[in-house]
């Protein structure tokens, strides 16, 4: 299955701006954007992501705590996440990934590679899956 359908969150206006810049003109993605995890509550069933793309800090509910959510939702359990964080303390970095993202961007992050990071990102999980 190719990715097309990216779901973003994140609270910040200029990082989504610079990601949606990034992932629709440069990566030729579909992008639905939210400032907030009750938000991509709401949107996501409707949107039907193929990968959830996180910031790790938000305020009211974290990307994490944001992720779980999703993943008890039946249609969302197997749906691939990657995390965006400024946070780049190693050991919170790790129990990401060993909690099964797909990887970790640091912000702030190149908007001309971010396209090929998750590409890379999905690659590597569909081929090992």
């Amino acid at each position: 299955m190719a990715l097309k359908k990216i779901l973003h969150v994140d609270d910040d206006q200029d990082i989504r701006t610079i990601t949606q810049m990034s992932l629709e003109m440069v990566g030729g993605f579909e992008l639905q954007q939210c400032a907030s995890g009750k938000e991509a509550l709401i949107l996501a069933p409707q949107f039907q992501p193929d990968l959830l793309l996180l910031d790790v800090m938000m305020p009211e509910m974290s990307g994490e705590e944001l992720w779980h959510k999703l993943m008890e939702m039946p249609e969302f359990a197997a749906t691939p996440a990657i995390f965006m964080t400024a946070k780049v303390e190693k050991s919170f970095l790790t129990h990401l990934l060993v909690d099964g993202a797909l990887a970790i961007v640091e912000k702030p992050f190149d908007p001309m590679e971010l396209s090929q990071q998750i590409t890379e990102a999905w690659t590597a999980h569909r081929n090992a899956a």
